[in-house]
């Protein structure tokens, strides 16, 4: 619990005593301290709940964001031993796949830049 809604809630009550014993007396300045004094209580208690509310949710993120960064360790883990299961099956297939991916970086990488078209004279 934040201390603002501690605080809140016990000016929210002093403010309700001050306002009711203002009631009582008759006396309309001390009614209006207590009911000012019981909203500005009310206000911070809901700031406090706020903040409480903010500070639940991060952890709630901060908790899932802990989960999913394990469980994709777990996947990766997994999914690399099933490609080095796959690559011990068969390697010639393995071999053929990575030399064509190769082959293919090379010819992007070694590509020769564009030209532009030639200018005809006549235009």
């Amino acid at each position: 619990m934040d201390k603002d809604r501690i605080a809140g809630s016990a000016k929210d009550f002093t403010g309700k005593v001050e306002g009711t014993v203002g009631d009582i007396a008759g006396d309309a300045k001390a009614q209006a301290a207590g009911r000012a004094r019981e909203a500005t209580g009310t206000a911070q208690n809901l700031y406090g709940q706020a903040k409480d509310a903010a500070r639940e949710a991060t952890d709630a993120a901060v908790g899932y964001a802990r989960d999913a960064y394990d469980s994709s360790g777990d996947t990766f883990r997994n999914s690399s031993q099933a490609l080095a299961k796959k690559v011990q099956d068969n390697p010639l297939g393995s071999m053929l796949v990575a030399g064509g991916i190769g082959f293919a970086l090379a010819l992007l990488m070694t590509r020769p830049p564009r030209r532009p078209p030639p200018r005809r004279w006549g235009y």
